[in-house]
């Protein structure tokens, strides 16, 4: 089934980018016997692509923002590197941006041109033969990803009632980019828990901390950080097959993960964590094992580890029973609501996984049958032979969500930038309501 991918803003359009060079890329590896190859490479041009008559792949995107510099850049570099590029009339951009203003871009830019974006989504939808859905990528620091995304966001929800919606939500960094992001994040966030089925979040700072510690790179630029979140997203959506077997690869990649992951919808938050991640010139001395990884990926889990450098082994699952909870010792233990795990290289099929399987990682009121789903293929992904991806719903983001909206709500307290916000027709009243919508989501996860 298709997907079409929504790119929204600078960050949303930077980041798509890098997401669709990064499956092409894959699409075109060396990976796999020929028949199995065929069957993959079929699957993920269905999946994001589709062919002109010349034999060309074109994305399966709308490109959204309000100024036409990013969007430029990007259609440019899309058709410069020759493998796939974007649809010249799918791409919509105005003169003015959101001055990083939230207000602005949902209530001003978000009504006034509705028309014109849902008219480009609805005819990439018309080109799919089976639409399994939207993934949106957009930023919630500035304005026109964050506010016109949770506008268009509601329009997508209202416009395919029936189709999933998957925001990827790129998290701002902790020292700040914008003096309002805080703003910004919480009426995204809050906005976003209404309309979409879940949100996909990155964070810049643990991103950031990949790149210079895995990765060994010196002077990290957003580039930089574009790839290796392309890298995270393309292990969880390029094709699978089922963990019970078989060798169909047509699943829905969006409609699978939101029925295995988000079981209420008061826990949408989705968290993700991908092993190994290493420079390209370390891999030839480099040996990777099944149960290496999953020991190394499962105690990322539990210890809510952000990768698998520095990761604290003295945390345990707590024994079985009701006494124990998420803070029953002095370690903090990552309860999961549901996890799925990812697998891609040889000999996928005899790995063991009932490490993920315990019923003390899950809280008490899912089954692990439940909770716990894995997909796999033998075929490798990009340059590691072996690699595993785990898309978690637990209390990882509780401690930054609990932050951002602590920082937001100390802002709000003495005033300080309301104008903007109320000048645009955001008033004090939609500041608490996200404020009550995100204290509940933050007290629902803190006591699974």
């Amino acid at each position: 089934m298709s997907i079409v991918t929504v790119q929204l803003g600078q960050c949303g359009n930077q980041v798509g980018h890098q997401v669709f060079s990064c499956l092409c890329r894959d699409l075109h590896g060396p990976h796999g016997d020929s028949r199995d190859s065929q069957s993959y490479q079929e699957a993920c041009r269905e999946r994001f692509f589709w062919e002109q008559q010349s034999g060309g792949l074109v994305a399966r995107a709308v490109l959204v923002d309000m100024e036409p510099k990013v969007i430029s850049q990007t259609l440019s570099m899309a058709a410069r590197a020759g493998s796939w590029r974007y649809n010249d009339h799918s791409h919509f951009c105005q003169r003015q941006g959101s001055g990083n203003n939230w207000a602005n871009g949902y209530s001003v830019h978000g009504p006034r041109h509705k028309e014109a974006i849902m008219d480009l989504v609805q005819r990439e939808a018309e080109r799919c033969d089976r639409l399994g859905g939207f993934l949106t990528l957009m930023s919630m620091a500035g304005g026109t990803g964050s506010g016109l995304g949770a506008f268009v966001t509601q329009c997508l929800g209202d416009a395919f009632p029936s189709s999933f919606l998957l925001n990827h939500v790129i998290w701002p960094y902790g020292t700040g980019e914008v003096i309002v992001q805080n703003y910004n994040s919480v009426l995204t966030l809050s906005h976003l828990y209404k309309s979409s089925d879940a949100l996909l979040v990155h964070e810049n700072d643990v991103i950031h901390k990949i790149c210079a510690q895995l990765l060994n790179i010196k002077q990290i630029s957003f580039r930089d950080v574009n790839q290796v979140i392309a890298h995270q997203l393309g292990s969880v959506f390029q094709p699978t097959h089922p963990a019970e077997g078989g060798s169909d690869y047509s699943r829905n990649p969006l409609g699978d993960l939101v029925e295995g992951l988000v079981p209420h919808p008061e826990f949408k938050l989705l968290a993700l964590r991908n092993i190994p991640q290493m420079p390209e010139n370390c891999l030839a001395f480099s040996t990777f094992s099944w149960p290496g990884l999953l020991k190394h990926l499962r105690q990322m889990l539990i210890a809510s580890a952000h990768m698998e450098e520095g990761i604290d082994w003295q945390v345990r699952a707590p024994p079985p029973g009701p006494s124990s909870c998420s803070h029953s010792s002095n370690k903090p233990f990552n309860t999961s609501l549901a996890n799925l795990l990812i697998l891609r290289g040889k000999d996928v099929h005899s790995v063991a996984l009932g490490s993920f399987q315990d019923p003390s990682l899950y809280t008490s009121w899912l089954s692990p049958q439940d909770a716990f789903h894995a997909w796999k293929t033998p075929r490798a992904f990009n340059k590691y032979e072996k690699s595993a991806a785990l898309v978690s719903n637990s209390q990882f983001l509780l401690k930054p969500l609990d932050s951002i909206v602590g920082k937001a709500w100390n802002m709000f307290a003495s005033k300080a930038y309301i104008h903007q916000y109320t000048k645009f027709g955001i008033e004090e009243e939609d500041f608490l309501d996200s404020f009550t919508t995100l204290e509940q989501v933050i007290s629902s996860y803190t006591t699974l």
